[in-house]
């Protein structure tokens, strides 16, 4: 045992923490692990998802490791918000915000008792950025591992996931499937427990968690239900102490503006999930480094598409772990020039060296970057008199990148989904959904409910849909979202009327989102319209539609970075 002090010399040392040394005894602890460095194994596992199934198990393993390698870990669940579950009511409200909630209670948790490092285990879309947030707002030696995605299911001799079922929905609705088939198809999506299986958001943050260096290479498309899982947790408890008892880097050393350009790049190069475009920044936000929706439209647009995945592509999760895992796409990227090779990880040795070991592309699942899919990356960031501060668009995929029609307003997801189910739009239409921002929601509900139904419906390409509420990583089709300002914030999206002429060109270059109406027009109406009156609501929605900021800065809720000493 080492004799540097460590912060969690805090709660027992001296005759005044007598008392808390009770506490520590009553956890079952002797003496000689009374002086041990204190970890909090932080996790969201539960029944409340097939993605938190698996993660207090987990979370024995990593604690196993963290005690193997001298440390005396703390298991400490928190909220987790299931999106599968509250997708499509009121309910999704409160997704995007148990982020926050999540982020505050890693902070609450490890200064309260002065945990020397943190271990967070997360596996669903929230949760994870959520716990790394709280790693670099702490800013204490920590790991992150991704619980894992689910095994597709099987039928007709092809692999199903959890989006095949929602699209089955729009089938039958349009009169091409019947109730019988869509009920044999939600038994057979989603077999077994972890996050959804496509390059949705878990996926796609889990691979963001290597590439920042808070995870260990590798680690992330081990499937939920491996028994790999075991051992790859003990040995990230053990990196983890490595970390607590030397002088490894801490999260902010990791988290830096060449680390989350790296991440851009590896959500370009997936098709990854527009998400990450809203929690990237707010992971910046943590460390104090301003990242906006425009930086990583720079990043998106010089990274080419080399992985093939789903909602755009043709593979799943366990197809990468195949082949390599996600360091196989880093490395290519690497290779190409598209990464800052120079970014430490949490073994202390650079991204470029942890990468040496790596496998070379397979070709099918991952391409060399020589041999893209596409130049540039499966996302974009549209800009235009519609979205001044930006707007995103997951282009992997798409057959058609522009498109021009009349406006169909909706004031709520709710309204909006009543006219789909009764098939009351027409091919042409861009269908516009407001007030469902981080403010106007409040929580910024995601859409895939609608989508999924347009795209079951046959018109996944011959509709637009344009939104300041967020999509879900498996949404497919002309979906823009995330439109800044929202129209709770007096943005132009909040002006549209029916029948206005709206233009979306994502072509490399021009990237645009726009309302075919002047400036003058615009101020006119904006003259005309009552200011926005937030609705009281009281409670937990209340406090965070007073406080969220908008989502091209990634809605966050504080100020900023608060410089916390490693001892404090």
């Amino acid at each position: 045992m080492t004799d540097r002090r460590f912060r969690s010399a805090t709660i027992r040392e001296g005759l005044v923490r007598a008392p808390t040394r009770s506490f520590l005894y009553a956890l079952g602890q002797d003496d000689a692990e009374i002086v041990r460095p204190h970890i909090g194994v932080i996790h969201t596992g539960g029944d409340m998802s097939p993605c938190n199934m698996t993660l207090r198990d987990q979370a024995q393993h990593a604690k196993t490791g963290v005690y193997a390698a001298g440390g005396m870990p703390h298991e400490c669940p928190v909220v987790s918000v299931s999106d599968g579950l509250s997708v499509a009511h009121s309910g999704m409200r409160f997704s995007l915000i148990s982020r926050e909630l999540i982020a505050d209670s890693v902070e609450a948790t490890t200064r309260g008792h002065q945990w020397d490092g943190i271990f967070g285990i997360g596996g669903c879309d929230k949760n994870m950025p959520g716990l790394m947030m709280g790693m670099v707002r702490c800013n204490v030696p920590s790991i992150f591992l991704f619980g894992g995605s689910a095994l597709p299911g099987r039928r007709e001799g092809r692999d199903l996931n959890i989006v095949d079922t929602y699209e089955m929905i729009g089938k039958v609705i349009a009169g091409t499937a019947d109730e019988a088939e869509l009920d044999a198809y939600t038994k057979a999506c989603l077999p077994t427990a972890g996050s959804c299986a496509g390059q949705y958001t878990a996926n796609t943050m889990g691979m963001i968690s290597e590439t920042l260096g808070l995870a260990l290479l590798g680690s992330s498309m081990v499937p939920a239900v491996y028994s790999e899982r075991a051992p790859l947790a003990r040995r990230s408890g053990k990196v983890l102490m490595a970390a607590v008892m030397g002088d490894a880097p801490l999260p902010r050393d990791l988290v830096t503006r060449e680390a989350i350009e790296n991440a851009c790049a590896l959500v370009a190069a997936t098709g990854g999930s527009t998400n990450a475009a809203l929690h990237l920044p707010a992971i910046a936000h943590e460390a104090g480094i301003r990242f906006t929706m425009d930086d990583v439209a720079r990043v998106f647009t010089r990274t080419p598409l080399i992985a093939n995945l789903q909602p755009g592509g043709q593979y799943l999760a366990k197809d990468v772990f195949y082949v390599g895992g996600a360091p196989v796409i880093l490395k290519a990227l690497l290779k190409a020039g598209h990464l800052h090779g120079d970014c430490l990880t949490i073994t202390g040795r650079s991204l470029a060296d942890e990468l040496e070991a790596a496998a070379e592309p397979d070709g099918e699942v991952v391409r060399a970057c020589d041999q893209a899919l596409a130049a540039t990356g499966g996302v974009v960031v549209l800009k235009g008199n519609l979205s001044p501060d930006g707007a995103l668009l997951k282009v992997a995929g798409l057959k058609t990148l522009k498109h021009r029609g009349p406006a169909r307003v909706f004031e709520s997801e709710e309204q909006c989904l009543v006219a789909i189910q009764a098939r009351d739009y027409a091919p042409g239409d861009v269908i516009v959904i407001r007030n469902e921002g981080p403010r106007g929601g409040p929580g910024m509900r995601e859409m895939l409910g609608i989508t999924a139904l347009i795209y079951g419906q046959g018109n996944g390409e011959k509709v637009a849909l344009v939104t300041d509420g967020r999509f879900s990583g498996a949404t497919r089709g002309l979906c823009i979202g995330y439109v800044s300002p929202e129209a709770a914030s007096d943005g132009p999206i909040g002006l549209l009327r029916d029948g206005d002429i709206v233009a979306i060109d994502a072509t490399p270059g021009v990237e645009a989102l726009t309302v075919e109406l002047d400036a003058d027009a615009l101020q006119a109406r904006r003259a005309e319209r009552p200011p926005v009156q937030l609705r009281k609501l009281g409670g937990l929605l209340e406090k965070y539609a007073a406080t969220v900021g908008s989502a091209h800065l990634g809605a966050v809720t504080h100020s900023g970075a608060v410089i916390w000493e490693r001892d404090s």
